[in-house]
């Protein structure tokens, strides 16, 4: 016999409390009816106009039908505030005269209510007061909408709770019993101190929004964008919590947003004039610790995107997350008054909520089927690795990343982005079709879920949104499915990369693996391979040796193998291919030639970077060579492998910090290292070991380059990779003479010839007989550079 089909059935809806087919009113204030038929006032008033029109220009209308039954006021809180329509745009929650609009986007949803909470109510896990939105009222196409008139808000918090169907084969998860985050919420709060689970060992408490003040009370002392071009950057790839949480910071506040304005000074020191922020929208720390005793250190497992991390901040939850949010600011501010940069990494991928096994936050509970990309029968694709993948491409998401964005840039005043996986926001959304991108049909386009796109909406849109302008933007070029867009991701002349081919190459060549010599070399040159015939610039590439994902640069001259066995996965996790070297040995302990060689190494690497045209870009730790004990995926360790050690960097303050503070400051100094486009043999000269010869053969294992320089005249910068030494010639340049700047072939302070070393001019006579015959000996594994000056 035929079966019927199995249909999921829908939770029983929201009781709906009406009287002659409109609302009750809430709470405990009199009703008191007014006549029918409202009518909206259409003035604007600025970017919120039309809600403040609309909230406060609802009028009786004395010549409606009088045959209408009388519409019931509504109020909540105890009659303290009156319960409105409102409007369905901007989405969120919106601060206004007399009160606070809330706009949020569910399609799906058959019924609606917010859920308002004291302080003290969210931490019992109960609900203050619930306000029921009324589907005719408070619903404009598929916005649901209320406004609360009334002063008494601003103390309190927000969330949602949806009713509809719960049916995971057709990707719908309605749950009526659970409240959820509004994905525009500007704080999140659930938890106060980091790492600490609520009461009752729960991990995962109820959240609930911040509802915003209507007036600012940060004061930003005048600050402006720094506006870099993006050539003159060097960028410091920095966890916020881990820069200052070891106790050798010796700050106020270890581990926080003040706690890293107190080593501002250091980063300007350093010559670090763009910061790039690892993960700060919220998250949730203890994702795994229910399971287990790992930490999510890194944050990228997003749960609001407009929410700077509450836990990150000195002050936790206090006053509702406004704190919190000055605090955010307050890096900001300072960081620009000292002359840096503040780039964010987003997590636009994918969101902690996970695949059908995860918890339902917000967007799974809101409208799941629009926020991810799913299969036919509701499975989640996982482009991300991490369990579901964000719908980037679909009108209602794209919508809400550029609003997301425009927010931070506007309101929080960081500078740019860098996109985690970014190659995810490329691919074509779930029910892509071009009818509801563009608006009408391409004739024999058949795009299916997942597809990557030529010309992606989502980046078109951040690409030409006339705030965004100017702001800079960073792709990962990549992502968990295997589509690499390194050198081909869309970017209308506007986006960088990180250049992952760089890592790879620089890598190969260092360590003295044949047959890279020229690429090597393109990379000296900003990878014009990739870059120039698309249009683009050396800038566009962000050079970088070492992240945050795989070895720190100590780790990457120190190990062979990987060593995750303490992140709990049988060391099954992390990255196979690091094209490391341990330089003979394998780990920490080692011989002293072995401990000597990864020391010219890692001087050889930071080289590279600031001798390259393009973006540098190298990672917290390792300017005093931090090690991870061959760890190459600490994203779940908030201890001492993942904190910078500022015990450990003064230790080097006279050694490998030293050299790399003075090659960050002696790339500044040289016009010709930060080009604006790609440099040509009018200005640049490839050598070998013989003056004007380069070797690109398969066993090459020599690069040299000459470049003229406004600021130095002339460099000349070398890289003998070979375990053998050699003795190279220099051009001649008649009344002009080579000095050596650096030669990691010496110990510190020699690496690094600064003016003011006592025995400078002993040490450069030392190689007089060389240097006069225009020849310099070169040690195995090493790199040089000299300038040229007058010979006087």
């Amino acid at each position: 016999m035929a079966q019927l089909p199995c249909v999921s059935a829908a939770r029983p809806l929201l009781a709906v409390p009406l009287w002659r087919g409109r609302w009750r009113g809430s709470g405990g204030g009199v009703r008191r009816p007014n006549a029918a038929g409202r009518r909206v006032a259409a003035g604007v008033r600025a970017a919120t106009g039309p809600v403040v029109a609309a909230v406060e220009a609802e009028v009786d209308d004395e010549d409606d039908d009088e045959e209408e039954e009388p519409e019931v006021e509504r109020y909540a809180l105890g009659g303290a505030c009156k319960v409105l329509a409102g409007m369905p745009a901007p989405l969120g929650a919106t601060a206004l005269a007399g009160g606070v609009n809330f706009a949020v986007y569910s399609a799906g949803a058959s019924a609606a209510s917010l859920c308002l909470f004291t302080p003290d109510d969210l931490k019992a896990d109960q609900v203050t007061e619930e306000v029921p939105l009324d589907p005719l009222r408070n619903r404009t196409g598929n916005v649901w909408h209320v406004f609360i008139q009334g002063e008494q808000l601003h103390t309190m918090l927000y969330g949602y709770r949806f009713d509809g169907v719960f049916a995971p084969e057709r990707g719908q998860y309605y749950d009526v019993s659970t409240v959820v985050v509004d994905p525009y919420a500007k704080a999140v709060i659930s938890r106060g101190q980091y790492g600490v689970p609520a009461p009752g060992g729960d991990c995962w408490p109820q959240m609930a929004g911040m509802i915003p003040l209507p007036y600012s009370t940060f004061d930003w002392q005048g600050d402006l964008p720094l506006k870099y071009h993006q050539k003159d950057l060097v960028v410091y790839e920095m966890h916020l919590r881990g820069f200052t949480k070891h106790d050798s910071s010796n700050t106020q506040h270890p581990g926080t947003y003040l706690g890293a304005v107190s080593k501002l000074d250091y980063l300007k020191e350093l010559g670090v004039n763009c910061v790039e922020l690892m993960p700060c929208h919220e998250f949730n720390e203890l994702e795994y610790f229910s399971s287990s005793s790992k930490m999510n250190f890194w944050g990228y497992s997003t749960i609001n995107f407009f929410s700077p991390m509450t836990r990150y901040s000195s002050v936790g939850m206090n006053n509702c997350g406004h704190d919190a949010i000055n605090e955010f600011k307050t890096f900001v501010r300072e960081a620009h008054k000292h002359g840096i940069e503040v780039v964010m990494d987003v997590v636009f991928n994918h969101t902690a909520e996970g695949n059908e096994k995860g918890p339902i936050l917000s967007f799974r509970g809101i409208d799941n089927s629009t926020y991810y990309m799913l299969a036919p029968k509701g499975e989640f694709y996982n482009y991300s690795g991490c369990g579901n993948t964000f719908n980037c491409n679909h009108p209602v998401v794209r919508e809400f990343i550029v609003d997301c964005l425009r927010y931070w840039v506007t309101e929080m005043h960081v500078d740019g982005f860098r996109f985690d996986l970014a190659s995810i926001m490329t691919r074509g959304c779930s029910l892509w079709d071009p009818v509801n991108v563009y608006g009408s049909p391409l004739e024999g386009d058949m795009i299916t879920t997942g597809t990557p796109l030529v010309s992606p909406p989502l980046i078109d849109m951040i690409s030409n949104d006339p705030i965004l302008g100017g702001v800079k933007l960073i792709a990962e070029a990549w992502d968990a499915g295997g589509l690499y867009q390194v050198g081909q991701f869309p970017h209308w002349n506007i986006w960088s990369e990180w250049n992952g081919k760089y890592r790879d190459t620089v890598r190969q060549f260092i360590k003295g693996t044949d047959g890279f010599a020229g690429a090597f070399a393109e990379c000296l040159c900003g990878s014009p391979q990739l870059y120039q015939a698309g249009g683009r610039k050396p800038w566009h590439s962000v050079n970088f040796v070492c992240a945050h994902d795989g070895f720190t640069l100590a780790d990457l001259v120190t190990y062979n193998k990987k060593y995750n066995l303490s992140n709990g996965e049988d060391n099954r996790d992390g990255e196979n291919h690091n094209l490391s070297w341990n330089c003979g040995e394998e780990g920490e302990f080692a011989s002293l030639s072995v401990r000597r060689l990864r020391k010219r190494q890692m001087r050889n690497f930071f080289v590279c970077l600031m001798v390259s045209q393009g973006v540098p870009m190298f990672y917290m730790g390792d300017e005093y060579g931090h090690t991870k004990g061959g760890n190459n995926n600490t994203y779940c360790h908030d201890h001492y492998v993942n904190y910078f050690r500022w015990d450990k960097k003064e230790e080097q303050s006279y050694d490998l910090y030293r050299f790399c503070r003075l090659m960050t400051k002696f790339r500044k100094e040289c016009e010709s290292l930060g080009l604006e486009d790609f440099p040509t043999a009018e200005r640049l000269q490839w050598h070998g070991h013989q003056l004007g010869k380069p070797d690109w053969s398969e066993g090459s294992r020599f690069v040299a380059f000459s470049m003229k320089d406004e600021t130095k005249d002339e460099i000349y910068v070398a890289f003998n990779t070979s375990h053998l030494s050699v003795v190279v010639g220099l051009p001649e340049r008649p009344g002009y003479r080579w000095e050596p700047v650096v030669d990691t072939g010496k110990p510190a302070p020699y690496d690094f010839l600064t003016d003011d070393l006592p025995d400078r001019a002993l040490t450069v006579h030392q190689f007089s007989h060389f240097l006069t015959s225009n020849l310099y000996p070169m040690l195995s594994y090493s790199s040089i550079i000299l300038v040229l000056r007058p010979d006087v």
